[in-house]
């Protein structure tokens, strides 16, 4: 021994040889029961690991481990024994002591009480290396069913030294010391541990082991995690409902704990992997298999797990949205927006019931991530690019999905947590009560209601006009009007909303749009509660007083038209709507003498509100890429230089662009007017003279082709020169290629 010492002092380099030889020769000793070469092998060891300390002492101690290792899973007591006083050895320092006896405890020939009397002491060590076999042991440590909280800080003495105490806090200190590189080594054994144990589907040790690691490594490291937890979701795309759902939920969590941002650089590959998921879930239930078929021998599908797989994954989105700053959750809606099928604008492949939940599934996802946004400019929070795809579900036969765009909408435009004031309709006779917040509209705001009042307005008829609306319908287009008046309301605005409420009271009247009794009377109550509420905000006495005698009115002798009769659980409704006249119906020549007299105006409240009942798409009016690029070579043969007059460049000023602005709303309104006559043209006109006008359209068309033909068309040059027609007149002769006589400098 004493000239092993010395070798090993002298030539330190072959400690790592040295070590390896004797955990070789002690793994067959103990496979052939020659203990007695085992308690020699172990002799050596103990007192080369106490004699040498150099730098290389490390490779030397792995061999080491893997010896106690050995004796620790020996069934006999003799040999567990040994290797446990072999411990011993180790420094206080060294990690590789605690993990070791974290598998004697773990051993099954021994009693808690003989495992506790052997149990040396011990803290960390500075950083993780390969540490998988010990972390797989820590593991199953930790699921001792005295596991109780992921934070060891009010715990006793007394459950400090117990063995599950002494692994979650070796455990801690294992994540702790991790470097950025290691993470992926300290994550792989947790997953391949629950995978193996099947403990995905408990969801409670799943989700207690990575709190743990949430909250032990470096907060810098949280986005490394949730990136290895994700690309694992991912391998698991065709295993149960339950291990996805046990991922997902564990996903749930790593979000919740980790830091804002800490989601990392690629923020839309996160999105786009849990919508993936989304659809893959959605295809699973629908078909019953993993492969799309039907086959003998797959496994059985159950679609109540893959609905509570569906809603984890929308949890968990919203989870993270909320993790995101304001301009990246802006892009996350866009980027869940383009991939909802839209109605009319893509042809989808897939089968409707299958387009209609996927619908459903990432408009819920929507309604998670804006679920508390907030935002100052209105313009960047609903961009055309966002809120015309989104509007146009609102147009859909699905209630459901009408009912999702809805709250979609009130999310992003409740700025002022004023929304659950509106949570009922009724007649409130002083709306101080609800204690609205209103803010000054800001310019902003002005310019988004110019943009996109008319489709707001629009589409709140529509929903009113649905037969499939129901009372829950009816309450979130309340909301929606309520918001409206107080978030991004002008006089103009104010003036519009007057003017919707008013269309939607002749809706109710109407007989002709054949709604049936109760959305009728739903129609007029909700336009009374509006108007109540609109008339309060203005604060105008003789406006407020004639909306207060209607409504007296009502109550006497129609009910039925009050929102306290109508949005009940049990409604009471007259068997028909033909006798309402008279005092009970707001009229808007009376509104119009009232308002117009407090300055506001009296031409537009006149004017009643008809919505344009044509596609609204302006995406349709985008130029293709053809048509750019014509545009463009159109506009540089004009200003080529080519051209022996050029037009003066037009000086640019505020007023300029101020008109510029002010004309586009004007055109706008111009254009659907155009179109609004030619649809009533076609629909009115006899047949002979639309006939009469597409012909004359046809000729047009082929005589201007026929030009362009001419133009565009013409024969190759002709070397011969030119010959005569029989009218005298020039024409160019065409020569075949094999004919022609060409340059010298053309001919190779």
């Amino acid at each position: 021994m004493e000239k092993l010492t010395f070798y090993a002092l002298s030539a330190p380099e072959k400690l790592d040889r040295i070590g390896a030889y004797l955990s070789e020769r002690l793994s067959r000793d103990v496979a052939r029961h020659r203990y007695g070469y085992v308690c020699i092998a172990m002799e050596a060891l103990d007192q080369l690991l106490m004699a040498c300390h150099c730098q290389s002492i490390n490779l030397f101690v792995e061999s080491f481990l893997k010896m106690v290792r050995k004796l620790l899973e020996s069934d006999k007591a003799d040999l567990q024994i040994l290797g446990t006083n072999s411990v011993s050895t180790l420094d206080d320092n060294s990690l590789y002591r605690q993990l070791l006896v974290l598998e004697l405890f773990h051993g099954q020939h021994w009693t808690l009480k003989n495992r506790t009397s052997q149990r040396p002491k011990g803290t960390a060590r500075k950083n993780l290396t390969q540490n998988k076999p010990e972390l797989k042991v820590a593991l199953l440590c930790i699921r001792h069913k005295n596991f109780r909280s992921p934070s060891p800080l009010q715990a006793s003495e007394k459950e400090k030294e117990s063995p599950v105490e002494l692994t979650e806090r070796c455990f801690r200190e294992l994540l702790g010391r991790a470097a950025y590189g290691n993470i992926k080594n300290a994550v792989t054994p947790v997953l391949m541990h629950l995978d193996n144990h099947s403990l995905w589907e408990g969801k409670t040790f799943a989700v207690r082991c990575f709190k743990i690691i949430m909250y032990s490594i470096q907060s810098q490291h949280s986005h490394l995690v949730i990136q290895q937890l994700l690309g694992h979701l991912d391998a698991n795309s065709k295993n149960s409902a339950k291990v996805r759902a046990g991922i997902v939920e564990v996903l749930l969590e790593a979000a919740a704990i980790a830091a804002s941002g800490s989601v990392g650089p690629t923020v839309l590959e996160v999105f786009n992997t849990l919508l993936r998921q989304l659809r893959l879930s959605v295809d699973y239930e629908l078909t019953g298999s993993y492969d799309g078929s039907i086959n003998i021998g797959t496994k059985i599908i159950k679609a109540h797990e893959e609905r509570q797989l569906q809603e984890a994954v929308i949890r968990t989105i919203g989870s993270f949205a909320n993790t995101l700053p304001t301009y990246q959750r802006s892009e996350v809606m866009l980027f869940i927006m383009g991939k909802i099928p839209v109605p009319g604008r893509f042809v989808s492949i897939r089968r409707p019931e299958s387009t209609r939940m996927i619908q459903v599934m990432l408009l819920k996802s929507l309604v998670q991530v804006t679920a508390g946004f907030q935002t100052t400019n209105m313009l960047t929070a609903l961009p055309s690019s966002f809120l015309e795809p989104l509007l146009s579900f609102s147009l859909t036969d699905d209630p459901e999905v009408r009912l999702l765009v809805l709250q979609i909408l009130l999310s992003l435009i409740d700025r002022h947590d004023n929304r659950p004031k509106f949570s009922k309709i009724s007649i409130i006779s002083d709306i101080s009560v609800l204690k609205l917040k209103v803010d000054k509209c800001s310019r902003q705001d002005n310019l988004f209601m110019k943009k996109h009042g008319q489709h707001l307005y629009r589409h709140i008829y529509l929903g009113c006009k649905e037969e499939s609306s129901g009372q829950q319908h009816y309450q979130t287009l309340y909301t929606l009007l309520g918001l409206l008046s107080v978030e991004l309301a002008n006089e103009e605005v104010v003036v519009d909303l007057i003017r919707l409420a008013l269309a939607l009271q002749d809706l109710a009247l109407s007989t002709d749009e054949g709604l049936p009794v109760y959305n009728r009377c739903a129609v007029h109550a909700l336009a009374a509660a509006y108007l109540n509420l609109i008339c309060q905000l203005t604060t105008v006495p003789a406006f407020c007083q004639h909306i207060h005698e209607v409504i007296e009115a009502r109550q006497k002798e129609g009910a039925y038209l009050l929102p306290e009769d109508v949005f009940i659980e049990n409604p009471k409704l007259p068997s028909s709507l033909e006798k309402v006249e008279g005092g009970v119906l707001f009229l808007q020549s009376k509104i119009t003498e009232v308002l117009g007299g407090s300055g506001y105006n009296t031409e537009r409240l006149a004017t009643p509100y008809v919505p344009q009942f044509t596609d609204e798409d302006r995406l349709s009016k985008r130029k293709s890429i053809g048509e750019t690029i014509s545009l463009q070579v159109e506009v540089e043969s004009r200003n080529s230089p080519e051209k022996e007059e050029r037009t003066p460049a037009e000086e640019i000023t505020f007023e300029i662009l101020k008109n510029a602005i002010v004309d586009s709303v004007g055109m706008e309104e111009q254009e659907r007017e155009r179109r609004r006559q030619v649809v009533e043209k076609f629909q009115k006109a006899p047949f002979e003279e639309i006939a009469a006008h597409c012909g004359a359209r046809a000729t047009m068309l082929q005589s201007k082709l026929n030009q362009i033909f001419e133009i565009t068309i013409r024969p190759p040059p002709s070397p011969s020169g030119t010959i005569s027609s029989g009218y005298g007149q020039s024409q160019s002769r065409s020569v075949p290629i094999y004919e022609m006589k060409f340059p010298d400098l053309c001919v190779y």
